[in-house]
């Protein structure tokens, strides 16, 4: 897959192509060659998780509440 491919994956994707990535390289059995490319590859899908989860913390809310006890609007998370 090319580095185009990786921008364009969801993020469960990503993440089980990291999970087996790491997986292979802690068995230990992958040739050194191999095993620089797939690292390499590894490195591009951990900062395509990254970028998602970035994305995702971005539009998560704190719903702020009324005197009255019902949702009355709603902020970003990261605001106190």
């Amino acid at each position: 897959m090319a580095d185009e491919d990786i921008a364009k994956m969801p993020f469960e994707q990503a993440m089980a192509e990291l999970e087996k990535i790491v997986a292979d390289l802690e068995k230990g059995q992958v040739p050194l060659e191999q095993s620089i490319v797939i690292f390499e590859r590894g490195e591009k899908l951990k900062a395509r998780c990254e970028a998602l989860l970035n994305q995702a913390d971005a539009r998560i809310e704190k719903i702020t509440m009324g005197a009255d006890g019902k949702a009355k609007g709603a902020t970003p998370l990261d605001v106190d």
